[in-house]
């Protein structure tokens, strides 16, 4: 296998979309689920699920409901809550999983190709928060409702 086609295969960080996925589920099926139906959404373990919305919990995006039939509970309406916030939430190193090298910090080329590669990468980064920063959850619930009419 070439090293290109390794790349192309790496393991991409999913819990935004994962998360989207889930924030506008619950806002569908009336604001409340719990962990096992996400888990069941997701393919995943209800304990995965509820270690992941806490971090959307401690920002004020959704509340945990305690005891039987209990679970998890829209704090925020969507209109009010963007792709960025959520990203925000989920504490990311970056954007991009492209990165400078560090074989040979004195190397002139490589000095020039981390400038190149930190100036595009900045620049685009800039550009994907600013477009996440504009774009609402209820939008992307709207479309679902569209696509189902």
């Amino acid at each position: 296998m070439s090293q290109l086609t390794c790349l192309t295969k790496m393991k991409r960080d999913t819990r935004l979309a994962r998360l989207l996925h889930v924030l506008i589920h619950m806002h569908l099926r009336g604001g409340t689920t719990n962990s096992e139906t996400i888990a069941e959404m997701l393919h995943t373990q209800p304990s995965l699920v509820r270690r992941t919305l806490a971090a959307l919990r401690e920002v004020g995006y959704v509340q945990s409901i305690a005891g039987p039939g209990g679970g998890w509970s829209l704090a925020r309406d969507l209109n009010d809550l963007t792709v960025r916030e959520v990203y925000a939430a989920i504490a990311h190193t970056s954007v991009f999983s492209i990165g400078r090298a560090e074989d040979n910090p004195t190397c002139p080329v490589e000095s020039a190709v981390n400038r190149f590669l930190d100036d595009a990468l900045g620049s685009a980064e800039t550009a994907l928060l600013n477009r996440l920063a504009h774009m609402r959850l209820s939008e992307i619930a709207e479309c679902v409702r569209e696509q189902d009419a």
